[in-house]
């Protein structure tokens, strides 16, 4: 397997590292840039080549990259929004089956994250295929300094001018709707939370701190938040600087989506709680007033 990783000005996507150790160290990176990024990945990769190929245009780079890794039979990209659009490109330029949304990938097999990760599909492929992984779910080791070596230049061969997508502006991430996978800074509910208003409110106070909002699966299973928004093992898994949880226990199948925060702080009514035992900062207090006591201090009706 090689894992292809799409770089704009020398940064890898999130889900970048996890794919190259998904695909035994062996990758293309691709993009701008290029010599900056592959610098980073010094012990994490064992095969690592480097295509320069200019500014993000996911035709141009699927119609270089499809005679590139032509005798490739099986291509794995991070799910991050670049690999997204590149893959389904380039498995159209290759004609192979493109399985997107994995969170585990083999030469013979694919397991699959179907209906917002409540069912895993397992699929063993009979040809060539691109795949996509999930960020934050498989991990990365430990760099190896022993097997770092110096890249391999690929020259870009020429083709055919194609339709592509044209790149008006690159705004800033906005924190309330961008991939939880990706924020930095987090602010989430549990059941201490007692009303959907309250998620509202907590929404609010998310977006006052440049934070994005997140929940628990017995929040998303009442329907008071879109399941999108919902961290753990059959949600999302994250991995953010700062993580503030607002009425969250911590059951295991939460903690073992949080990956590991620098900063963790709790607010709960029970000072003996797992998520409480896990934080930098524990405030036992009562989380609803909390969150409306802070919107009320910043201005905001609350």
């Amino acid at each position: 397997m090689i894992a292809v990783v799409p770089i704009r000005d020398g940064v890898l996507p999130a889900g970048g590292l996890e794919t190259i150790a998904e695909c035994g160290g062996r990758a293309v990176v691709v993009g701008s840039s290029t010599d900056a990024a592959a610098t980073t990945l010094g012990g994490h990769g064992v095969d690592i080549s480097v295509l320069e190929i200019g500014d993000f245009a996911p035709g141009r780079w699927a119609a270089v990259l499809a005679e590139v890794l032509r005798d490739e039979a099986r291509i794995v990209l991070p799910a991050s929004p670049d690999g997204r659009d590149l893959a389904a490109r380039l498995a159209a330029a290759l004609d192979v089956e493109l399985l997107a949304g994995a969170i585990f990938v083999s030469e013979s097999q694919v397991d699959l994250a179907r209906f917002g990760g409540l069912v895993i599909e397992t699929v063993h492929p009979s040809g060539a295929f691109v795949a996509t992984l999930q960020p934050g779910v498989r991990g990365v080791e430990p760099a190896d300094l022993a097997a770092t070596i110096a890249p391999r230049v690929i020259a870009a061969p020429d083709h055919a001018p194609v339709a592509d997508a044209t790149v008006v502006g690159v705004l800033p991430p906005d924190a309330a709707t961008m991939d939880l996978a990706e924020s930095p800074r987090i602010i989430a509910g549990g059941a201490g939370l007692e009303t959907q208003e309250k998620f509202g409110e907590l929404a609010e106070l998310a977006a006052a701190l440049d934070a994005s909002m997140g929940a628990t699966r017995v929040v998303t299973d009442r329907g008071w938040v879109g399941h999108e928004r919902q961290i753990g093992t059959t949600g999302v898994v994250v991995d953010p600087a700062l993580y503030i949880a607002f009425g969250i226990s911590g059951a295991v199948q939460h903690t073992s989506g949080l990956g590991q925060p620098q900063h963790i702080i709790s607010v709960n009514t029970d000072p003996h709680c797992p998520m409480m035992q896990l934080a930098d900062v524990a405030i036992v207090s009562d989380a609803n007033a909390t969150v409306s006591e802070l919107l009320a201090r910043m201005g905001r009706d609350g």
